[in-house]
């Protein structure tokens, strides 16, 4: 009996340990678990803290856009001119086309000929000695944009420069020269000039609004993630919520910081110690 009965603590010990280790377990889960809960909140309210530096920051990157398009870009100007293709029937080769004003799709397709042309080396080249413009044939043709306007048989074809007169120049250049080359290439093609091109003052690019939003968005997300990251990485113990949050440890004591607290609560140590420092 005497056995037995030395026997039931030993048992009951165990028994206890094993429980012990299995809660440890789960408490030690459990604080895994509401570490990163913890960690997110610490990161929002990090953010929120420094919300000011985030907005600061903003309104610098913002005003950066706004000074780069405003001052540091050149500005670009458009002008346009509006051709409409004149054709009954032509050929192209030994296929022939015919074509009236009902069939878009196809008045379509032969602005997007007209296009490819229009891009053409030799076409450009005429344009260019034409105009008296310092551009190569690449230059000028990364400049110029045609379309249908409205799928219609009327061409629109778009000069962007950095001079507004230049760019209206090269536009009535082009409608001199283009429906030339045409008549050379197709047979029976012709096209006449609908709107000639005017000297258009106003600014194509860059765009002001569009670079100081930018700036704005790019600022206020690039000091978020980095103050995000800061957060992420301090590992300071800043104040005793965050040990009774994340640890199941009751608080014992507080050390208070002395130099830091001023004369109010603390001041005969601090002037004390100042004093003795001086």
């Amino acid at each position: 009996m005497s056995n037995n009965s030395s026997n039931m603590p030993m048992h009951n010990n165990f028994n206890s340990l094993h429980q012990g280790a299995n809660d440890s377990m789960e408490k030690n889960q459990k604080d895994t678990r509401d570490y990163y809960t913890i960690d997110l909140l610490h990161i929002v309210k990090s953010l929120w803290k420094r919300a000011w530096l985030i907005a600061a920051a903003g309104v610098i990157a913002a005003v950066v856009g706004f000074c780069v398009s405003a001052f540091m870009i050149k500005p670009e100007y458009s002008s346009t001119i509006m051709l409409y293709v004149n054709n009954s029937s032509f050929s192209l080769g030994n296929t022939s086309f015919s074509i009236s004003s009902s069939e878009i799709t196809a008045a379509q397709s032969l602005v997007k000929t007209y296009g490819v042309i229009l891009n053409n080396r030799t076409t450009l080249e005429r344009v260019i000695e034409k105009a008296e413009v310092p551009y190569t044939y690449r230059e000028l043709a990364g400049r110029i944009t045609s379309s249908t306007a409205n799928g219609t048989e009327i061409m629109r074809v778009t000069v962007t420069t950095r001079d507004p007169y230049e760019a209206a120049k090269i536009a009535n250049c082009i409608a001199e020269v283009l429906p030339v080359r045409i008549s050379e290439i197709i047979d029976g093609a012709s096209m006449e000039v609908v709107d000639a091109a005017v000297p258009v003052l106003q600014k194509v690019s860059p765009s002001i609004t569009r670079y100081t939003a930018i700036g704005l968005i790019l600022g206020v997300l690039l000091s978020a993630a980095v103050l995000a990251v800061l957060a992420m990485l301090d590992d300071t113990i800043h104040d005793e919520e965050y040990i009774l949050r994340t640890y199941d440890y009751p608080i014992l004591a507080k050390v208070p910081d002395l130099l830091s607290s001023g004369d109010k609560k603390y001041g005969y140590y601090a002037q004390k110690h100042r004093g003795t420092k001086a």
